[in-house]
């Protein structure tokens, strides 16, 4: 095999095949390489990747094809297998194929095929986050594919062929780049990296094929020092693009050029013969597999995301290479313009000053030029203040960037991804890589098909949002979604294609099969609210089979509880969106009936933990009882029903003192207790002989939590008054191990509250407090303050518009007056 790193600096072009070796997504390397193919005028052009992705290459030319994008291959028969080959503007791998595209000149991929990889993925996958080559040789001089996560959490690996009989690669692995500039006396291979290559101004008359001269020689000193590195892998990859340079050069000679990993220059510029690379690629297995470009983003180009050949800075490095000229200065405007957009002031001064520093700080450290720690470090200093807070923002729209590639729709795709994205194009939910808020108004048409598109993908599997708390009505009709498309979503939808292809039909489907195969309540009844929020009507029947035999079966209390809630937020969804829910309705009246006899002897003998989740699920039932749907008979009678089981709870002794509390609380909210009642239990809660744990647990359910309990202590002070007084006699050794729970319970007031309870303590009982005599309700003073009243009228008649100005004096004859006093 003849092939070698083109020619020697300043000589003319040296004779084919040009072995042009590069790093993975470095703008430098890119542009080495267009100047490189430009001198060189090859009649072909391989590039490392996968051969099954020649038909796709066209597609690079097509003017709606915007980087970054990546190839994803994935098995026919299982697309949860599947590895990306991305690609950036800036990556070398772009360039050359663009250039081969626009020159009209011969370009194909001559890496292992996905169809070995991925069968090798198979047999030994990695374990590492998403699985892509890491930072040995794939990762800083090369690239492999990256692999998709399986379901258990561990990789695919990085998608290269492992030949039989060859262990998996030992834990220590080479990273060239680091072992170049540890050379070079460099702490930091990145710093080294942008000095000697980035920093490459191209000035008209350098030889383009120094580059690849002077970092051809050194990975040979690399592979002969280090042989494959770790990664014996890489063997069989090596003999397959042998065999394909070999070929090429059969058809053109030697004009071809070769854009590859670095690491592999050496061993395809070796002397070997084709039966050896052909033992090495002998009984390789092998699945079927399908190919398509999918959009990319910069940040899953970073090396953060767990991508083994990525970068630090995907946006820097498209900065670099993009920029005309005078790289740092353009970057300080972009840098001042994303602050000026954040609201802070960033003047033109500020980048001058920022740019002087950025060059100051180059010459000191005996750079050629600023490179990203400079500037990083004259943003921080000029423009953020000292600050990290502005900078980390700075690192995340500009340094890694939310860049979010496109493809034409000639891509081949599965029928589920073209119904997907004719969906988004009707509905005008454009996929974006930037994380963005979405409201949604049910009662809207568009709207309401957006939130149904959501929750269908949701159940397919497809995260693309999530829904959020909505930062303006609390109604149902109301959703708040949040959306960021990442490249990995392409393979959900190719592995939920199995389902259907449609979104509509797959998602039926999948309900339909998670209803078959659901063992617990709970399950089931979230089943049936997505199912219903997604407006699966197709799919609500075999949910609602499923339901019924799983209810009538259960006998657990707890889990009937659990279930509960999540059947009455569907019917209330139901009503909203149109949705017919009778049957739905019966199944939840029946479980809520089941509830109210089960439930009394489920509250018995239960320890602290035990009644504190018993206390939380009885909240939800009490919400859930309210929501179910409105007769004659049902609900009326089930909502007295409950009534008298939180009355039971109450007054049972052997229930936890926590769900005493909580059911006597609402009993109090809904208005069948008196107030007067409600101090008897409490005062029997909190007297002597009743321990001080058991007495700190009831309080706990009466006015702990959510429950606004902290407001009703501050308008009802007799209440207050009992707290107080049982507070001040528990006993010194017995008071320690109270505190922590009444601390937990105050603590969960508003700090307003805990004040104007502080302030009521401290004044202790007054002559105004509700005890007093004459008190018109209680913890209101005693009679009516004529004054305090008459100067909320003008407010209140603002308010209500009423007929009389702010000024005029009403007659006590005025409805409103009344009201007001």
């Amino acid at each position: 095999m003849t092939g070698r790193p083109p020619g020697t600096p300043g000589a003319a072009p040296p004779p084919g095949p040009w072995l042009l070796g590069v790093r993975h997504h470095g703008p430098g390397s890119a542009r080495a390489v267009r100047a490189a193919l430009a001198a060189a005028r090859p009649r072909a052009v391989l590039i490392e990747g996968p051969p099954e992705a020649d038909a796709l290459l066209a597609l690079a030319a097509d003017p709606e094809m915007r980087p970054p994008v990546a190839l994803l291959a994935h098995v026919v028969d299982d697309p949860r297998r599947a590895a990306f080959w991305p690609m950036a503007e800036f990556s070398p791998e772009w360039v050359a194929l663009r250039w081969a595209l626009d020159e009209g000149v011969e370009v194909r991929f001559i890496d292992l095929p996905a169809s070995h990889s991925l069968a090798s993925a198979e047999n030994g996958p990695e374990t590492e986050p998403l699985g892509p080559t890491d930072n040995g040789p794939d990762g800083a001089a090369d690239r492999g594919p990256e692999g998709e996560r399986n379901g258990d959490g561990t990789g695919e690996g990085d998608g290269e062929g492992n030949p039989e009989g060859v262990p998996a690669a030992p834990a220590l692995r080479v990273d060239p780049i680091g072992v170049l500039a540890e050379t070079a006396g460099y702490d930091d291979p990145e710093a080294w990296w942008e000095d000697v290559v980035e920093h490459r101004d191209g000035t008209p008359g350098d030889d383009p094929y120094g580059p690849f001269t002077v970092l051809g020689e050194a990975m040979t000193a690399l592979r002969e020092a280090y042989g494959d590195g770790g990664h014996p892998r890489d063997a069989v990859r090596e003999a397959y693009m042998r065999i394909q340079l070999r070929g090429a050069r059969r058809e053109f000679g030697d004009d071809v050029a070769v854009v590859c990993g670095a690491w592999h220059v050496p061993a395809l510029a070796a002397r070997t013969t084709v039966a050896a690379d052909r033992a090495l690629l002998k009984g390789l297995p092998k699945v079927k597999t399908e190919l398509t470009w999918v959009p990319w983003t910069h940040r899953r180009l970073a090396r953060r995301s767990g991508y083994g050949a990525g970068i630090d800075s995907p946006g820097w490095y498209g900065h670099l290479f993009s920029a005309p000229d005078r790289p740092v200065e353009r970057w300080m405007t972009k840098v001042a313009g994303l602050l000026r957009e954040e609201d802070r002031q960033v003047s033109s001064a500020h980048v001058i000053e920022a740019v002087r520093l950025a060059g100051t700080l180059a010459a000191m450290r005996g750079r050629p030029l600023p490179g990203l720690t400079e500037t990083t470090d004259a943003v921080r200093a000029v423009m953020c203040e000292g600050s990290d807070v502005p900078l980390a923002l700075v690192r995340d729209r500009l340094v890694v960037g939310d860049v979010l590639g496109e493809v034409p729709d000639a891509a081949p795709a599965v029928p589920l991804q073209r119904d997907l994205t004719r969906a988004q194009r009707t509905l005008r939910l454009k996929p974006e890589a930037l994380e963005r808020e979405l409201e949604l108004d049910l009662r809207k048409e568009t709207d309401a098909a957006r939130s149904r598109l959501l929750h269908r993908l949701g159940l397919l599997g497809v995260g693309w949002g999530g829904q959020s708390v909505s930062r303006g009505s609390t109604g149902t009709f109301r959703e708040s979604w949040r959306l960021r498309w990442e490249p990995e979503l392409s393979v959900r939808v190719a592995e939920a294609g199995v389902w259907g292809t449609t979104v509509l039909a797959a998602a039926t489907a999948r309900a339909e099969s998670e209803a078959a195969g659901a063992t617990v309540l709970g399950e089931i009844t979230a089943l049936a609210e997505r199912c219903l929020l997604a407006e699966l009507t197709d799919a609500l029947p075999v949910v609602m089979r499923a339901l019924a035999d799983r209810a009538a079966l259960d006998t657990d209390v707890a889990h009937l509880a659990q279930a509960l809630p999540a059947l009455a937020r569907t019917l209330r969804y139901g009503d909203v969106r149109g949705t017919g829910t009778a049957a739905l309705g019966e199944v939840a009246t029946g479980l809520a009936e089941r509830i109210c006899v089960g439930l009394p002897p489920a509250c018995t003998g239960l320890d602290a933990d035990g009644a504190t989740a018993m206390r939380r699920r009885i909240d939800d039932v009490h919400t859930a009882m309210a929501l179910l749907p409105q007769s004659t008979e049902g609900p009326a009678t089930l909502r007295d029903r409950w009534a008298s089981v939180l009355v039971r709870l109450a007054g049972r002794d052997s229930v936890a003192g926590e769900i005493r509390g909580r059911a006597v609380r609402l009993l109090l909210d809904e208005g069948r207790l008196a107030d007067s009642e409600a101090e008897r239990h409490m005062g029997l809660a909190l007297s002597v002989g009743t321990p001080p744990g058991e007495a700190a647990a009831w309080i706990e359910g009466f006015v702990g939590g959510a429950s606004g309990g902290g407001m009703l202590l501050v308008h009802d002070e007799r209440l207050l008054a009992l707290v107080d007084t049982w507070l001040t006699g528990v006993p010194a050794d017995a008071f320690t191990d109270v505190l922590p729970l009444l601390r937990r319970t105050f603590s969960a007031y508003e700090p307003g509250v805990r004040r104007t309870l502080g302030e009521l303590v401290r004044r202790g009982p007054g002559t105004t407090g509700p005890a007093a005599a004459g008190a018109a309700a209680p913890g209101f003073g005693a009679g009516l303050d004529q004054d305090r009243a008459d100067a909320m009228e003008p407010l209140l008649r603002l308010l209500l518009g009423g007929a009389h100005g702010p000024g005029a004096r009403p007659e006590h004859s005025d409805p409103l007056a009344g009201a007001a006093k």
